[in-house]
């Protein structure tokens, strides 16, 4: 018998721990196979919500907010890097030297949610940003990324020269925000389980069949 359930992933396409939850997640999801029919939402989170259209220095920005020293940051990246390796996922440290506004990214993914396209772009932006070091709020940058998993790179770029899905964008994050939602990434089963942080496919697993067996 397969349960259905739904899923909330709250992230940001900027957040290293949240590429990881995800392919923990859908490494979980592969062990439970016909168990579970997940239907899975991306919803918007902006890590830096006053972020400058030019961003800033990743360095200096994580410094800034956290206080790390650069001997954590580097303790810090390296973890990040073997955790994605172990997920079957390429952190290129060195390629990533600053962070971006995202808000476009997130109109941009609203959209491929009613093109049916969303999963694909939100790896294809997790790529783009993580492994090649491409700037996720560049138009040209975001049309390349659409037009990569089968949406009309016209339409995408058109979608980003206008201010269509910003109040859509908005709304979804002030709902979460408002529900508690302070931190990524956040997921959420049938509106009602909550799952913080970067966890190992193991956590995503065992938490999934218990709502499982209790539905």
């Amino acid at each position: 018998m397969t349960t259905p359930i739904r899923i909330d992933f709250v992230s940001d396409v900027v957040c290293p721990w949240c590429v990881i939850g995800l392919k923990s997640l859908q490494q979980a999801l592969g062990r439970l196979g016909d168990e579970v029919s997940a239907e899975i939402h991306f919803q918007p989170f902006k890590l830096n919500r006053d972020m400058p259209a030019e961003g800033e220095d990743i360095g200096e920005h994580i410094a800034a907010k956290y206080g790390s020293t650069p001997e954590q940051m580097a303790q810090s990246r390296e973890a990040i890097r073997q955790r994605g390796a172990a997920l079957g996922f390429t952190f290129e440290m060195g390629k990533r030297d600053r962070i971006y506004n995202t808000f476009d990214a997130h109109r941009l993914l609203h959209w491929a949610e009613e093109e049916g396209r969303q999963a694909e772009l939100k790896q294809a932006l997790f790529d783009a940003y993580f492994t090649r070091g491409e700037n996720p709020s560049d138009h040209a940058v975001l049309a390349a990324a659409a037009a990569s998993v089968g949406l009309d790179g016209a339409a995408a770029a058109a979608l980003l020269a206008s201010d269509r899905f910003g109040p859509e964008v908005r709304e979804r994050e002030r709902f979460y925000q408002g529900n508690g939602i302070n931190s990524v990434p956040a997921v959420i089963i049938n509106e009602r389980h909550l799952i913080s942080g970067g966890q190992p496919p193991e956590v995503f697993e065992q938490a999934l069949r218990r709502i499982i067996a209790a539905a």
